[in-house]
């Protein structure tokens, strides 16, 4: 699944306009490299995103199946760091 739309769909971002615009700004890393919006994630990698007031990083855990997923199964798909 492309970094865009696992973004928005495990609900780390609200929208992927949001998620591709934060990969276009460059503050978005995949196992450390800086992403682009077509990079393809699998479980086990890790997300960060550098905020002003810090940096938040993530886990794969599971990549959805359907184009969202409810907020209380977030843990099933993320891990925070």
């Amino acid at each position: 699944m492309r970094v865009d739309k696992w973004l928005s769909a495990v609900n780390v971002v609200k929208r992927r306009t949001i998620a591709t615009d934060m990969l276009k700004s460059g503050v978005v890393f995949v196992n450390d490299m800086k992403a682009k919006a077509s990079k393809d994630l699998k479980v086990g990698d890790k997300v960060t995103i550098e905020y002003l007031k810090g940096a938040k990083s993530y886990d794969v855990l599971q990549i959805p199946k359907t184009k969202t997923i409810p907020k209380s199964q977030k843990e099933e798909f993320v891990k925070e760091l």
